[in-house]
């Protein structure tokens, strides 16, 4: 392709390739930006650059030639990065708590946690593909007619070929009266396993089936020498809050997603 360049004093702007932009000043590659498109459809952006004027140079050189809305996910404590994607014309669109989550019974108190009569419990990696995918198509629906899948985390939205559950082995499950009522994700590959979804059928809801869940797996964890894992909490459900919060897990940061519309 043919690049672009932007020039003021000595900084060279420079696109490289289709989703990438470079600065460079005096032969040094002084910021870096990236755009990428997430299995939903949206396109995120990230500016990696040594100062706010190269920053503001690359937003300049970068947002007239994507297309809108634009993402962006930021540390919350990161005032510097927020103040230079505020001055690009960001804004924020939803804050996710970051919770440490301790696994041991004694501490969390789910040791004593029974499933509810006659819910199964199936650890990580347990769960049939095809009862799985049933559920999780339901939950879609259910949260689609409510709040809308657009409040979820990206890595929860369905890509653009339509598919959801992409990878069955992260996922436990509750079944009752031969059919699955709950899931819960676990990505392992991270220094602390993370979870991502805990979720139950509307109809089934408000008992017990999330709480027994998440002593399942957490008890698992604790039991092949994992202290703590992670979750992600939208600061607007409440009921997750509650959930995690109820169970000594401890707020370790906050991050945003900005969006450019």
């Amino acid at each position: 392709m043919n690049s672009a360049h932007f020039t003021s004093g000595p900084v060279v702007i420079t696109r490289v390739a289709e989703s990438q932009w470079h600065a460079v000043e005096d032969d040094r590659t002084v910021g870096r930006g990236d755009v990428s498109r997430r299995p939903d459809g949206r396109i995120f952006i990230s500016i990696d650059a040594w100062h706010d004027t190269v920053f503001d140079r690359l937003a300049e050189a970068m947002l007239p030639d994507l297309p809108k809305p634009l993402h962006t996910v930021v540390d919350e404590t990161d005032l510097d990065l927020m103040s230079n994607w505020e001055r690009a014309g960001f804004t924020a669109r939803r804050r996710e708590w970051d919770y440490v989550v301790p696994t041991d019974p004694k501490v969390t108190g789910l040791g004593s946690v029974p499933p509810p009569s006659g819910v199964t419990l199936l650890g990580v990696g347990e769960a049939e593909e095809g009862p799985l995918r049933t559920l999780d198509r339901v939950i879609r629906d259910e949260v689609e007619a409510a709040v809308g899948w657009r409040e979820m985390p990206a890595e929860m939205l369905p890509r653009l070929d339509g598919a959801t559950l992409r990878d069955p082995s992260k996922y436990a499950a509750a079944a009752q009266s031969g059919e699955y009522v709950g899931l819960l994700r676990l990505a392992t590959m991270t220094r602390r396993p993370r979870i991502g979804l805990i979720a139950v059928r509307r109809d089934r809801q408000r008992r017990g089936i999330a709480r027994a869940l998440l002593a399942h797996v957490l008890s698992g964890l604790h039991r092949g020498g994992i202290e703590t894992a992670s979750a992600e909490v939208n600061e607007s459900n409440g009921a997750a809050t509650a959930l995690f919060e109820g169970i000594g897990a401890r707020r370790a940061g906050s991050n945003l997603e900005l969006v450019l519309r």
